[in-house]
């Protein structure tokens, strides 16, 4: 509260020459104290801590016989090492002189560029895409909702194999690494792999005729 203090200058006496008042201005800073106290602790209480942003990266469980490879539908491998390069394969994987009489896996490379990574993984999830695709045209005619939309376009990247239908499995990636690959390729794939709308990938263990493989490659 503000207080002005008023004197009456004297002159009291008859022949007392009155002086001009003089006042004196008090601000009682208080109430705003307390209004300060109550507005930090009302925004302190009320606002949102930035959280930390970290890349979700879903690891596989772990088979109960370790010496069976487990089979995957509709699947690229990548293979990453040193110098940014990057291998892949289609489907499972056979070494040479494999049981099942199976040709022995070569591996391709490809790179980062418009022309390699990007276009491969598009054109291998060519028919999800092209179904996320009508979805987006649904949603933006307001033929269905923002989350039906959602909805449908992670049925789509986790669907499952209807040969009878003609239905094929959604693509699986899954990305291996030795010991001397690049952090940043690794982030940079899996970048690409939500780019291109694939809902199904994993960081795995390399196999050791796997690692044979690109160290041939790669010398």
């Amino acid at each position: 509260m503000a207080e002005v203090n008023t004197g009456d200058g004297g002159g009291h006496g008859k022949h007392d020459k009155k002086r001009a008042k003089k006042s004196s201005t008090r601000i009682d800073m208080t109430p705003m104290v307390d209004l300060a106290f109550l507005l930090l602790t009302f925004f302190v209480l009320t606002s949102t801590f930035s959280k930390s942003k970290v890349m979700e990266i879903p690891f596989p469980k772990d088979p109960k016989d370790l010496k069976v490879q487990q089979k995957v539908n509709n699947a690229i491998t990548f293979l990453m090492t040193k110098d940014n390069k990057i291998y892949y394969y289609n489907g499972e994987f056979y070494p040479k002189n494999n049981k099942d009489g199976k040709p022995p896996t070569t591996i391709t490379a490809t790179d980062f560029s418009g022309k390699g990574l990007h276009e491969l993984l598009l054109d291998r999830n060519k028919p999800t895409v092209d179904a996320i695709k009508k979805l987006e045209e649904r949603y933006k005619n307001k033929e269905i909702a923002d989350t039906t939309y959602r909805r449908l376009a992670i049925a789509e990247q986790g669907r499952k194999a209807v040969p009878e239908k003609g239905i094929v499995a959604g693509l699986t990636v899954l990305i291996k690494t030795d010991d001397k690959a690049v952090y940043k390729n690794v982030v940079d794939l899996i970048d690409e792999v939500k780019i291109c709308n694939i809902g199904i990938y994993a960081i795995v263990d390399m196999m050791p005729s796997e690692k044979e493989l690109i160290d041939a490659a790669s010398n």
